[in-house]
């Protein structure tokens, strides 16, 4: 399995990135082969420093970086020799199994889009987070940010999506969908909502178990997949992290809360996509870098775009 990683993505690129591959080829086996994509300078001088062989990565030089401040669109076109653009060319060519980057979202999903496409029958791609369970396992949320409108027939197709996802990459069995409400009841919410509950209720494409209430996450163990729209699932998100970092700010030290540490999970797939994609966090250092890797693996091995693939057709 060969691995491209975006050296120059993210806001301690491209320190972190590095020293997160030289942790994630310590724990992969001798077959996987990472691809370290970047100022190939750079990229080497830190080797060095760290006392790590060259020889032991593939170095594909970028001389470009798409910024965190660039716009995705014009910055993917205007900008072919970065580190997200020459990812996705190998990724496109089959030079790689997966490509993983901190990097900007926005560029990411442009890629994604243009390079690689989505697979025929899906709407709009869509991320997710996991969130934990009080018995130490995890559900899934979905969308997380990156689209913060949606309508009916998308959230359904985000049930599909986040089942299969939950079943071949967290192995769960047969996992239940909630949709996120106001209430459980059936005629709560907005139009939008009550219109996906309608698609959802009696489908055979997946567990649906109904409306799913925010009290409900965290604190009970009824649903391994939320639905919600991209809007709804980052401010969720983005609470989660808040009180985590509240948390350990107080110096509360609890196994479970340490299970809101975003850098566990390192990053998450572009569902929908015709090739395995993963996204990291922004603010990812080495640790939350390896793990993205470690999880790109994960999503490579579960075959997850041809599980998505063979499920649209």
């Amino acid at each position: 399995m060969r691995i491209g990683i975006d050296i120059m993505g993210g806001d301690f690129a491209p320190e972190a990135a590095v020293l997160g591959a030289i942790l994630a080829h310590k724990e992969l086996s001798y077959d996987d082969r990472l691809v370290l994509i970047g100022d190939e300078a750079k990229i080497k001088e830190i080797l060095k420093r760290e006392k790590v062989s060259p020889e032991d990565f593939d170095i594909v030089h970028s001389s470009q970086v798409i910024e965190m401040s660039d716009h995705p669109a014009k910055a993917f076109a205007k900008k072919p020799d970065s580190s997200i653009a020459k990812g996705y060319k190998l990724l496109a060519s089959g030079e790689i199994d997966g490509f993983s980057s901190a990097g900007s979202t926005g560029a990411m999903l442009v890629g994604a889009m243009l390079a690689i496409k989505v697979v025929p029958g899906i709407i709009r791609p869509v991320i997710t987070a996991a969130i934990p369970k009080p018995d130490g396992n995890y559900s899934l949320i979905l969308d997380v940010g990156i689209n913060p409108d949606t309508k009916p027939d998308v959230l359904y197709q985000y049930g599909i999506l986040g089942s299969l996802y939950a079943k071949h990459v967290y192995n769960i069995n047969d996992p239940k969908v909630g949709l996120m409400n106001i209430g459980t009841e059936e005629e709560k919410g907005n139009l939008v909502v009550k219109s996906a509950h309608e698609l959802m209720k009696d489908t055979a494409e997946f567990n649906f178990i109904g409306n799913v209430e925010a009290n409900e996450l965290f604190v009970e163990d009824r649903v391994d997949v939320i639905v919600c729209d991209g809007f709804v699932g980052n401010v969720i998100l983005k609470e989660a992290e808040a009180f985590y970092t509240l948390i350990k700010k107080r110096n509360i030290q609890d196994e479970f809360f340490e299970k809101f540490n975003f850098e566990d999970y390192g990053g998450t797939p572009i569902l929908g996509a015709n090739k395995n994609i993963v996204i990291g966090h922004g603010i990812s250092r080495q640790v939350a870098i390896k793990n993205m890797i470690l999880h790109t693996k994960e999503v490579v091995e579960a075959k997850l775009s041809d599980k998505i693939k063979e499920a649209f057709k």
